[in-house]
């Protein structure tokens, strides 16, 4: 009786510098034409490389963008908003505007090459959320856990749920409204004009 060898499925293997190769093209192909027109075939030729390779490896569209967003983010090596914990709520909210405002004009240009296709994806809604929002999210939450275990804040507060869309919000729209970024003084100003009030804190200065 002869056995039947079994088959595993290999996944090609690539260097951490060749996938970063794949990353540029795809980011910069994301500013030139937008979402809409970036296609796996158009990376695979910019890349030199077989758009099966880029098939084995990210399966969609949505997830090779969703991939290349969040290695942008950690191949610059900047603090994110899950480093945050100062030690008070005010001081919290500000260090997370000031972090916010390090991204401002790189990723609110990527976020409008993404244009109407973030809400009318589903997938790319889903790859996004996963990569970069939700830990944006739970960062958030950390700094309210932390405020209302100091007494700073009551767990029910109305205004708790909002934080994340209005900071998040105010950096996004302030280039349509005004032509300009939101840098670290404007978001700073925004979270003790705004947030903190909202939240019945009164603004000192840190």
């Amino acid at each position: 009786m002869t056995s039947t060898p079994q088959v595993t499925a290999r996944r090609s293997k690539i260097t951490p510098e060749r996938e970063q190769e794949f990353y540029d093209v795809v980011l910069d192909q994301l500013r030139e034409h937008g979402y809409e027109a970036l296609t796996m075939e158009g990376v695979a030729a910019r890349a030199c490389c077989g758009k099966s390779t880029l098939y084995r490896q990210w399966k969609t569209k949505p997830q090779l963008v969703a991939a290349a967003l969040r290695a942008s983010r950690a191949r610059r090596g900047e603090r994110t908003l899950a480093d945050v914990d100062t030690g008070t709520l005010a001081e919290d909210l500000r260090e997370a505007a000031r972090i916010a405002a390090g991204t401002s004009g790189r990723d609110t240009r990527l976020t409008q090459a993404l244009g109407v296709a973030v809400l009318s994806d589903e997938e790319l809604q889903g790859a996004l959320r996963e990569a970069l929002v939700e830990p944006e999210l739970e960062a958030f939450g950390a700094i309210v856990e932390r405020a209302v275990a100091r007494g700073e804040l009551a767990a029910d507060h109305p205004a708790v749920e909002f934080l994340p869309a209005q900071l998040m919000g105010v950096l996004r729209i302030r280039p349509v409204l005004e032509g300009r970024y939101a840098d670290s003084d404007y978001l700073v100003r925004f979270v003790d004009a705004a947030l903190l009030p909202a939240l019945g804190m009164r603004p000192q200065s840190p």
